[in-house]
């Protein structure tokens, strides 16, 4: 009871500090959103001129609704900007659509943790989606059928904490990941053109808004690991 009642105690302002990172992100996009630049290039714009300059050919670019559901797909060689970036002649949209550039041109030059992030993709998406079920389940059935002749639960226990520890791998090689896509925005920015050393600055506080949101998934998913670890433990000391 304890131990729970610690892990609430933590959970709490990581949940806080997540609610506020998002907000965050929100506002500081809307403020620099009416800040126009002064070369009056599109997030379209930008994208297209970013990767042509630097020679990369075959990835079209897209208009998806929503705010701030930019994002790049390289399965489909895709860099896809939300209706708020992509005709848009602000320095928050500019920012965003170099930042999606960034992680086109960490596939084209062979950024290792990128590579490391897209070969976690598919096993992170399955532990989101299954591990926290797995393990209820798992300590449903230890609960109600520890005289099994095969101790089914922990099983289930085990294979959902794995699962889950992968997608916490995933969201930490995340970070690194993020934080070179808007280094390597702001630098394209400034190369290009397109923003002047004087307008980096409001970039830069929309980039690191938006990076503090994946900060606080990992302390969430960290937080949550770590419980799930002291379950595993428990279990182990049992038997």
């Amino acid at each position: 009871m304890f131990g729970y009642l610690l892990f609430l105690l933590l959970l709490l302002p990581c949940l806080a500090f997540s609610a506020w990172a998002s907000a965050r992100v929100n506002s500081t996009y809307s403020r620099y959103d009416r800040v126009q630049t002064r070369s009056c290039m599109t997030g379209y714009d930008t994208a297209t001129r970013l990767m042509r300059n630097r020679g990369v050919t075959g990835i079209s670019v897209n208009r998806v609704e929503g705010k701030l559901t930019d994002h790049y797909n390289p399965g489909k060689s895709v860099v896809n900007l939300s209706m708020s970036t992509y005709g848009s002649a602000s320095v928050a949209a500019v920012a965003v659509a170099a930042h999606e550039v960034g992680h086109v041109m960490q596939k084209h030059t062979g950024y290792v943790p990128y590579k490391i992030r897209n070969v976690l993709v598919p096993v992170a998406n399955i532990g989101s989606r299954l591990a926290l079920p797995l393990v209820i389940v798992g300590l449903l059935l230890d609960l109600f059928w520890e005289a099994a002749p095969y101790p089914y639960g922990q099983w289930a226990v085990y294979l959902g904490i794995a699962l889950y520890g992968l997608s916490t791998l995933f969201m930490l090689v995340t970070l690194p990941v993020e934080f070179n896509a808007s280094h390597r925005a702001k630098k394209m920015l400034v190369e290009e053109g397109i923003l002047t050393q004087e307008e980096v600055p409001a970039a830069s506080k929309v980039l690191s808004a938006a990076a503090l949101t994946y900060v606080a998934s990992l302390l969430i998913s960290l937080l949550y690991f770590l419980r799930f670890a002291l379950v595993f433990a428990s279990l182990v000391r049992r038997d």
